[in-house]
């Protein structure tokens, strides 16, 4: 395997079971819930997923923060030290300032490790949609392709990892500014629900809007249908605001419609969680566009 590490950052949502299969290293990302300041580990050592969701079910707001340069200069510099060429794949630039804070701390620790390799990439991705693009990246690293060419392929396929998600509380939308109080109040006494993707700025956008929520599972994966690249051969990822449910009905429609083989089921994490709020699903796969 080429001699570099791929560091991500928390928001791919990867469970620590997977990042240790692809030897990723993963630096997290902090919220604050109740006054307190927790770590969002792949782990999830700090706060339990299930915990986290209830705390929102119960009117408690969750507030998160972006990684910062120094904390990237700090997980970084022990690795050039230690001779080893690093590859980033951060959060959306379209919903953090996660990437502009490693191209920060990239620039930096270039000057002072001259011989070192160190490249950071915008993934435009979030959730599992950015953890689909790590684990492809992982598998071509596997292939022994070089630093470089790991990252000129994570450019030119990035905007190939389709995001679809549906939220099942109009009023973490409202929160986050994403819809207005009017349609939040209405959209809920109507059972309707958005389909939403983010776009090929990083961006979400609100792309549909369905009666119900199992009509809204259900145009995930009609989604899906319209643009996915050989679904039957792929590895489909799926994440879930605590609706485990939900997440296998749309693994075994996915299945049932196209015959994939392998999905790939992990928690929408506290930090994306806290704006999308609990019974959000989300269907990750690769495309021909997002």
């Amino acid at each position: 395997m080429s001699d570099f590490v791929i560091l991500t950052d928390s928001s791919a949502d990867l469970g620590a079971d997977l990042a240790r299969e692809l030897e990723v290293q993963v630096l997290p990302l902090s919220f604050i819930l109740d006054g307190k300041t927790y770590r969002n580990y792949p782990d999830n050592r700090e706060m339990d997923p299930h915990a986290f969701y209830q705390m929102l079910r119960q009117g408690q707001v969750a507030t998160t923060a972006a990684v910062n340069v120094a904390e990237y200069t700090d997980a970084l510099e022990p690795l050039l030290q230690a001779g080893k060429d690093v590859l980033i794949l951060a959060f959306s630039s379209g919903l953090s300032t996660t990437y502009n804070s490693s191209a920060i701390a990239v620039e930096e620790l270039r000057e002072k490790y001259p011989d070192r390799k160190l490249y950071t990439v915008d993934t435009l991705c979030a959730s599992l949609g950015q953890g689909l693009l790590v684990y492809l990246a992982a598998q071509e690293r596997k292939k022994g392709r070089s630093i470089e060419q790991v990252r000129d392929w994570a450019e030119e396929n990035k905007l190939r990892v389709c995001h679809q998600f549906t939220v099942d509380d109009l009023h973490f939308l409202k929160r986050g500014g994403r819809i207005s109080a009017t349609t939040a109040v209405v959209g809920s006494m109507l059972q309707i629900k958005p389909v939403l993707h983010v776009d090929n700025e990083g961006h979400l956008i609100n792309i549909a809007k369905a009666r119900g929520r199992q009509a809204s599972l259900k145009a995930l994966v009609d989604k899906m249908e319209q643009t996915a690249i050989d679904p039957a051969g792929q590895r489909v990822f799926i994440s879930h605001g605590d609706c485990l449910e939900d997440a296998q009905a749309v693994a075994g429609m996915v299945r049932e419609r196209f015959g994939v083989q392998e999905v790939y089921l992990n928690y929408v994490g506290p930090v994306i969680g806290a704006h999308s709020g609990p019974g959000t699903l989300a269907l990750f796969y690769v495309g021909t566009e997002r």
